[in-house]
C-alpha cells in the first residue's frame, strides 16, 4: 500500500495559486502569477528531486493535469528526474469535465474519488502516491482523511490575495512535524503527518 503524500508551494500568507508563472492560473483576477521564481534556489531542487524519487504515480486536479501536460511531454531527456518518471509513471487526474486524457498513463476519475482514491493507494506498490498543488482535490481528500503526509513549501513573500490550502471549514486536524529545512533563499521546506483530530484546552491550567 502506498502512501498518499501532497508536496505543494505556498506563500507564508498560505496562498497556493500560480507559483510558477503569471499565465499559470489567472482565475478570479489573480495578478500575482510566478511568486515563486524570484527565490528558486538549489536547495528548492534538490528537495523536489528527492521527492520525485521516491514517488511510483501521480494524482492530480485537473488544473495542475492540464498545466502539467501542456510541459512535461516535451521533455524527453530520460536522464531527466523529473520528467522520466512523470512521463512514464502512472498518473490519475481527477476530473468531471475531461472526457480524455491524451498524456500517455493517464486515468481519468469521473466519479466517487474518494473511493477510488483508496483503491489505489492499496494497489501501487513500490513508492509514494504524489498530489502535487491541485488545492481543491487536496482539500476534498483532507476530509476524507486519505492524506498520509503534507509537504509544505513555504515561500518568503505575501500577497494578500489567491486560492489557498487551508480554508474555511476543513476539519481540525493536528499534525507531527516529521521533516525541516531552509532552503539558501528562505524557502521553509516542512513535512507534517496528521495525528487525528485537534486537541483544545486553556493555556491558563497548563493543559
Amino acid at each position: 500500500m502506498a502512501k498518499l503524500t501532497l508536496i505543494t508551494f505556498l506563500t507564508l500568507d498560505g496562498v497556493m495559486q500560480a507559483p510558477g508563472a503569471p499565465e499559470e492560473d489567472p482565475s478570479g483576477g489573480f495578478e500575482y502569477g510566478g511568486w515563486q521564481a524570484p527565490v528558486m534556489d538549489e536547495g528548492l531542487g534538490r528537495f523536489i528531486t528527492e521527492v520525485f524519487d521516491r514517488s511510483a504515480a501521480f494524482l492530480l486536479g485537473r488544473r495542475t493535469y492540464d498545466i502539467f501536460a501542456g510541459y512535461w511531454p516535451g521533455i524527453t531527456d530520460p536522464g531527466d528526474p523529473i520528467a522520466a518518471r512523470l512521463n512514464r509513471y502512472p498518473k490519475y487526474v481527477v476530473s468531471t469535465t475531461l472526457r480524455k486524457a491524451d498524456w500517455e498513463n493517464t486515468t481519468v476519475i469521473s466519479t466517487d474519488a474518494a473511493a477510488e482514491v483508496a483503491r489505489i493507494k492499496e494497489r501501487t506498490q513500490g513508492g509514494e502516491l504524489q498530489i502535487w498543488g491541485s488545492g481543491e482535490l487536496a482539500r476534498s481528500l483532507m476530509a476524507h482523511g486519505l492524506i498520509d503526509e503534507y509537504n509544505l513549501l513555504v515561500h518568503p513573500v505575501v500577497l494578500g490575495r489567491g486560492r489557498r490550502l487551508f480554508t474555511d471549514g476543513g476539519p481540525p486536524t493536528a499534525f507531527e512535524l516529521t521533516g525541516a529545512r531552509m532552503t539558501p533563499n528562505g524557502i521553509a521546506i516542512n513535512t507534517y503527518r496528521p495525528t487525528g483530530p485537534a486537541s483544545f484546552g486553556s493555556v491558563a491550567d497548563g493543559t
